[in-house]
């Protein structure tokens, strides 16, 4: 249920910022940017997982290709008492893993090439644990649409940007050049605090959930370390909207990257020390 207010507040922001930008045109542009909008709410609702799996260019494998990785997702999906998801491996050489898909219906789970030559399977078993307990716990969705919101807000920026160049003076048509300048500057800021709104702590949760569901903590405490140091040695291509989706953080390397002021990744030292405190099981 919260999650389910939490993606309709973020879809609504999503809308109100697309036609923000559209009425800096006139009621045309206006009109515009309902329709789109419109479009964009549908697409993060029904193609957000599709844009993850793409973007990572993953490849989707089975039981006869990938026999372990299949059998643990398996046993765990069991355990947890949900659908078994469509698995992927993308050939990012950065490990790492994410899920995604709007419900445990239509879920998928992607690990990287790097993961699996990095992590022992006991290790991959406590990150796959992780993974599926944020499809049981739907977080999927929600951090989705934060991507997709992401995305529009930069895409926005950058064509206010280029609109602001062309423009001589107040327009009608064309929108105020300094109106178009603030908002390319302050929209990515917007981008950031909206991806905050995916709270930290639906991390720590799914870290507790993985160590409840396997009655372990260490094998996920112990491949969260290997991840997070191999993050800021391996560069990583992810977009940094699909970041978030990430059970570390891909863009870790890149030291002077804004949006880190606003990571959706809480430390890994405190993750670490929780699963290894057992505090899952209180």
């Amino acid at each position: 249920m919260k999650n389910g207010i939490k993606t309709a507040m973020l879809l609504a922001a999503m809308a109100a910022i697309v036609m923000l930008f559209g009425s800096m045109f006139g009621q045309g542009g206006l009109t515009i940017a309902f329709v789109v909008s419109l479009v964009m709410i549908g697409g993060s609702y029904f193609f957000s997982d599709k844009l993850a799996i793409r973007a990572a260019k993953a490849v989707e494998v089975d039981a006869a290709t990938m026999p372990d990785y299949h059998s643990i997702v398996q046993e765990l999906a069991g355990l947890a008492d949900m659908p078994m998801p469509k698995l992927y491996v993308s050939p990012e050489p950065q490990p790492n893993a994410f899920a995604t898909g709007r419900g445990p219906k239509h879920a998928a789970v992607c690990v990287t090439e790097g993961l699996l030559q990095t992590l022992n399977w006991q290790e991959i078993r406590g990150v796959l644990a992780h993974e599926l307990a944020h499809i049981k716990n739907r977080d999927i969705l929600t951090s989705s649409v934060a991507a997709m919101i992401a995305t529009t807000i930069s895409y926005a920026a950058n064509m206010a940007m280029w609109s602001s160049r062309g423009s001589r003076g107040s327009s009608r048509d064309n929108g105020n050049p300094f109106v178009l300048l603030a908002f390319s500057m302050l929209a990515p800021l917007a981008a950031g605090v909206i991806q905050m709104a995916i709270s930290r702590s639906r991390e720590y949760e799914a870290d507790r959930d993985a160590a409840r569901l396997i009655g372990d903590g260490e094998p996920l405490a112990a491949a969260l370390e290997k991840l997070s140091g191999m993050a800021t040695q391996v560069r990583s291509s992810v977009p940094p909207p699909q970041a978030s989706h990430y059970i570390v953080n891909p863009l870790a390397d890149r030291k002077l990257n804004f949006s880190g002021m606003f990571s959706t990744h809480p430390k890994m030292e405190e993750r670490v020390r929780r699963l290894r405190s057992n505090e899952w099981a209180d």
